[in-house]
């Protein structure tokens, strides 16, 4: 399982703010992730600390020069990081609960954040193993998806939330999204607590419970059962 997180940024404090916040912040806490941050800006050679350059060819905005994040990758390999470099990048691999299963049972992951108009392609030929997407738009930089990617993945880690079926009940763990859920009081603004949660009847509960997963997902998200029929042929 996950015990270790790497990340090159400029913004090692963003990424920093996540020993601070949620469940994330609870396993860096209690030792159970160890997580460093490595600076392109301190594996520069020159008096600026210059990390970006004018795009070759002409066009608006600035490309991640590759030599400073050359030197950040090998520094953390050399420190015990992921040998594994993943990019996060709308280009790549969209990031969904299958591939968080597979990145939290990984002993370490190292991520690269672009910023600009992006990375200059020979450090992605050179040095990137796999791309990472959240979604089909773009971020000013890798960080928020970073975040995202391992609040994802460290949430699925033994003892990380505090009941163990947490994680296991999460919308997508059986392809499906999540059921509605209710907590006290029972009658709310002239709404009332489905009877059927009331009743104690604990398969009752599971089966009302799993109709309205397949009903929410019919209705909000059928592409998912589309996606599951297709895996089952």
């Amino acid at each position: 399982m996950l015990k270790r997180v790497d990340v090159v940024t400029l913004f090692p404090d963003w990424i920093l703010s996540a020993e601070e916040l949620g469940v994330t912040g609870k396993a860096i806490g209690s030792g159970q992730i160890t997580l460093r941050v490595w600076n392109p800006r301190e594996f520069t050679s020159d008096v600026h600390r210059s990390v970006d350059d004018r795009p070759y060819g002409g066009g608006p905005g600035m490309v991640m020069r590759p030599e400073p994040l050359a030197r950040a990758i090998e520094a953390a390999k050399a420190d015990g990081a992921s040998d594994v470099v993943s990019y996060l990048s709308p280009q790549g691999r969209r990031l969904e609960q299958s591939g968080v299963g597979e990145l939290a049972h990984r002993e370490s992951i190292l991520l690269l954040c672009g910023r600009y108009e992006g990375i200059d392609e020979r450090l992605i030929a050179r040095y990137v193993d796999e791309e990472w997407s959240i979604g089909d738009y773009v971020l000013s930089g890798g960080e928020p998806a970073a975040l995202v990617l391992m609040d994802a993945v460290i949430r699925q880690l033994p003892g990380v939330l505090g009941h163990p079926e947490s994680a296991v009940q999460d919308s997508f763990s059986e392809g499906l999204l999540d059921h509605p859920h209710y907590t006290r009081p029972e009658h709310w603004a002239g709404l009332d607590v489905p009877a059927v949660l009331l009743s104690g009847d604990h398969a009752a509960i599971a089966q009302w419970r799993s109709e309205q997963a397949r009903a929410r997902t019919v209705a909000r998200r059928p592409d998912l059962l589309t996606s599951q029929g297709s895996e089952e042929e």
